[in-house]
């Protein structure tokens, strides 16, 4: 009697683990690599997620203004800072197709010298982004899009200028288990290009998924510059562009390339909230008015 009572607990038990094994198993094919990964931080307009999600997505920026600001004939003393309020809003049509608006916001404009403090509204920019490639079992996936950045702002921070500029990009992201490198790529292109310089963008993200509520990355930005433009929005000829926030049409920019460097974290609340950080600063010698920069935003997916 014993002896049968043992086996049917050991049968029991056996079963117990298969059915537990065989569980953990159609969890762990049901969760997409996509779950850990995170949304760039830095380079908030430009740098797109190549993955489709519906979210909410105020960001906050602080730049710091370098002391001295270098142009093409001399310098002046500059410092302060600008201060940028946005919200970046994404729709999810699919789970390939994605309606973005990336750019809008409240800007204030605070520089020490020479120049006055302004405050205004930014451009609009919205569009589109589709993956045309999406693996599962390669952790891989390659998302090019648009967006159209219509002048809408106000002239007192360096918007509503131009006739509109084209963003033509693609981002990819491939995973390794729980390490992930993003990059984007992409040109700016202006409907009048001498009101707007024309633009080479890319962006590089490394972070590690360490648990939920700690993911680190290190991420780098860069501009080339490829056209001149026309217009004097400074009584001084230009030889750097404004990053992602302002172009000023520089007169004297084409060929040169502004960088940053810099990182952060982000942290899963809950399953559908995300908090990110992010420092980045110039490095190389056409800094322009990228001393440093801090940005901080929230994420709410629906």
């Amino acid at each position: 009697m014993k002896s049968k009572i043992k086996r049917a607990g050991q049968a029991a038990l056996l079963t117990a683990a298969l059915a537990a094994r065989a569980n953990a198993a159609d969890t762990s094919a049901a969760e997409s690599w996509l779950d850990n990964t995170i949304s760039p931080v830095g380079n908030p307009i430009y740098f797109e997620d190549p993955k489709m999600t519906s979210e909410v997505r105020p960001i906050y920026m602080y730049h710091f203004l370098p002391d001295t600001f270098h142009f093409s004939s001399g310098k002046v003393p500059l410092g302060g800072q600008v201060q940028v309020m946005a919200l970046q809003l994404r729709y999810a049509v699919t789970d390939r197709l994605g309606i973005i608006a990336s750019k809008d916001g409240y800007i204030q404009f605070q520089p020490k010298h020479t120049l006055a403090h302004q405050y205004g509204w930014a451009d609009l920019a919205a569009g589109l982004k589709y993956a045309v490639i999406k693996s599962e079992e390669h952790q891989f996936i390659l998302t090019p899009g648009f967006t159209l950045t219509v002048p809408t702002g106000s002239r007192d921070v360096y918007q509503g200028e131009g006739s509109g500029i084209w963003n033509i990009f693609a981002s990819a992201e491939k995973g390794f288990d729980d390490l992930h490198v993003t990059v984007n790529t992409g040109f700016l292109i202006p409907n009048n290009f001498s009101e707007n310089t024309a633009q080479l963008h890319y962006s590089a993200q490394v972070d590690y998924y360490v648990c939920q509520y700690f993911i680190p990355f290190a991420v780098a930005n860069g501009y080339t510059i490829l056209s001149n433009g026309n217009r004097n929005e400074l009584p001084v000829p230009l030889d750097t562009e404004g990053y992602d926030l302002i172009n000023f049409g520089s007169t004297d920019a084409q060929g040169t390339t502004q960088f940053t460097i810099g990182g952060g974290a982000r942290s899963r609340i809950v399953k559908n909230v995300d908090v990110g950080v992010a420092y980045e600063f110039g490095v190389g010698n056409s800094i322009g008015i990228f001393q440093s920069r801090l940005t901080a935003d929230l994420i709410w997916r629906f």
